[in-house]
């Protein structure tokens, strides 16, 4: 039900071509106070061509707009104010949520258009940590929006599992390592090895020159650095299928940097068609100081590959493959230079479609207020992460429901729904500070909290002597459902805007604000009171229950029915 567009429609009638109906669309707003009404459309920028003063035209607007959706339509100054007719919007939007179910909110705007997501990639063969989640559930949420608003979502993993990281491994598994305690517990070793390295090459320059030679190594097709490298892909790659079983999500590419090693000479051979590429120090560059940009490497001067040489060769391989309308690289905003000079180059390359490529960038989850860091070895463990979060969850249901069957499958959902919750409640350019103990608490602007509202709007429909697939809606216009009925109209909307900022918060804090607003209500109305109005109360209920639901999928969170 699109109220705002009814309204302008009704406004551009009168108007009869003064105004065009998308630039109406635009002008109206929400008045700051409810006394003031639902919508209101400014008359300021019509005064000076039909030659009246805007609040001439507001009195001649509000005097001629009449609609069954609204229940009174006034001027107040320059603003027309229109007041929606609640029973009968309420009767609107519910019965449309119960047909629906959890199609509501959907939109055909991306029908038959692709967008691929580049989200998670964490580097093989160290450990998937606290600070890979946020790249993990914010892109999984937006590849579930996507899909909702009507695109064929592309998710892809590109797994860092080629550069000189691997060069500093195979180095220091070589002078410290022990392939039986690798095999023994394979991500843990390996992260120890690439936390000495970097604590050893402080003292010792020649390592890193090590490193680099057997990266080179590695690129030639060295057989011992290349049996070592498929050996760690390997390990790490078992690690990370058990963190994503346990955030059920899934990829439909798993490609890595490696994937494109056999890729990248076309890229150099294009660059060097275009005469993009210059020589610098020894090494090869696309020079981006006509954007005073530093340039862009593409080899070094021991002509090793770069992850820019790769992030070229994948962006050329996704258009050609998926032929995206968009492409979302959900990477941390410390690589804002790069994404930016990723575009500049495929646009001195002829193409015109880097304009499509966006770089959804957010902040870092913080420890005691400082970014983790592998390197420094000060790193939390996700999969440690949300076992504790489950086992946290599930004392608390425990202590608040004794008599709960099958505890720890709830404890699964509601602790895992909170880690996803805590992270994308936030503005996803905010820095995050880490805790648990706020992530699981039942109150407050929290996953729990949102799931236990879904789980209490059920209680009530079980308690319900209606069938939820037999009810017949009614209006509704008191003081305490009209706030809810508010919300739900606004959820399509909600979700658009999702999309359109790629921004999971804003479903988020909606979720939490009709959480609170039905919690509101069923504090102040006897629900399951039998008379005349019951079986309208039981359908917003029921309703509520859907978009929840719905919202929390979403954002890749599950909503038990009973807590």
């Amino acid at each position: 039900m699109e109220l705002v567009k009814t309204y302008a429609e009704e406004i551009a009638l009168e108007l009869n071509g003064w105004v065009e109906l998308d630039e109406i669309m635009n002008l109206i707003e929400q008045p700051k106070f409810d006394k003031q009404g639902d919508l209101a459309f400014p008359c300021f920028t019509l005064a000076k061509a039909m030659k009246k003063s805007p609040a001439k035209i507001a009195e001649q607007l509000a005097a001629r707009i009449s609609n069954p959706y609204f229940e009174q339509v006034i001027a107040e100054g320059p603003y027309v104010n229109c007041f929606y007719n609640k029973s009968f919007v309420s009767l609107e939007v519910i019965r449309d949520i119960l047909h629906m179910q959890s199609d509501y909110g959907a939109s055909a705007f991306g029908q038959t258009k692709t967008v691929t997501l580049d989200f998670s990639s964490p580097n093989i063969a160290k450990p998937f940590s606290m600070g890979h989640l946020r790249s993990t559930v914010i892109g999984n949420s937006l590849a579930l929006i996507s899909e909702k608003c009507g695109y064929k979502a592309i998710r892809i993993n590109h797994l860092g599992d080629w550069g000189t990281q691997f060069g500093k491994l195979i180095t220091a598994y070589k002078l410290w390592g022990s392939e039986q305690e690798v095999k023994d517990a394979p991500i843990s070793e390996l992260l120890k090895l690439y936390v000495k390295f970097h604590q050893e090459a402080g003292n010792n320059t020649e390592l890193e020159s090590e490193a680099r030679l057997w990266f080179k190594k590695l690129e030639d097709g060295n057989p011992e650095a290349q049996k070592l490298w498929k050996w760690f892909r390997e390990e790490s790659l078992q690690e990370f299928s058990k963190i994503y079983s346990l955030l059920d999500i899934g990829f439909d590419s798993n490609d890595g940097e490696s994937f494109y090693n056999d890729k990248m000479d076309e890229v150099v051979k294009l660059l060097r068609t275009k005469q993009l590429l210059v020589e610098s120090n020894g090494a090869e560059v696309v020079d981006l100081s006509d954007y005073s940009l530093p340039p862009f490497l593409i080899r070094k001067r021991d002509g090793a590959t770069l992850y820019g040489t790769r992030d070229l060769a994948a962006a050329l391989y996704r258009k050609r493959n998926y032929q995206f309308d968009q492409s979302f690289y959900v990477v941390g905003q410390e690589q804002t230079l790069h994404f930016k000079q990723l575009s500049l180059v495929l646009e001195k390359l002829g193409y015109d479609w880097p304009q499509d490529m966006k770089h959804v960038s957010f902040g870092f989850i913080l420890k005691n207020g400082r970014k983790m860091s592998t390197r420094k070895g000060g790193v939390v463990l996700l999969e440690h992460v949300i076992q504790q979060a489950i086992d946290l969850a599930e004392n608390n249901i425990a202590e608040k429901n004794s008599a709960l069957p099958d505890k720890r499958a709830v404890a699964k959902m509601v602790g895992i729904g909170a880690i996803i919750f805590h992270d994308l409640k936030n503005d996803r350019q905010n820095n995050i500070e880490f805790s648990l103990a706020d992530m699981l608490k039942f109150e407050g602007a929290t996953g729990p909290y949102v799931q236990y509202t879904h789980a209490r709007a059920c209680s009530i429909l079980t308690k319900s002597s209606f069938k939820p697939d037999q009810l017949e809606p009614a209006g509704l216009n008191d003081e305490h459902s009209w706030p809810i009925i508010k919300l739900l109209l606004a959820f399509p909307e909600v979700i658009a805007k999702s999309f359109d900022y790629t921004e999971p918060s804003q479903i988020a804090k909606y979720l939490i604000l009709l959480a609170q607003e039905f919690n509101s209500y069923y504090a102040h109305v006897k629900i399951l009171n039998e008379d005349i109005e019951q079986e309208g109360r039981v359908a917003l209920v029921q309703a509520v229950a859907i978009v929840l639901k719905e919202g929390l999928r979403l954002l890749g969170i599950k909503a038990p029915e009973k807590m």
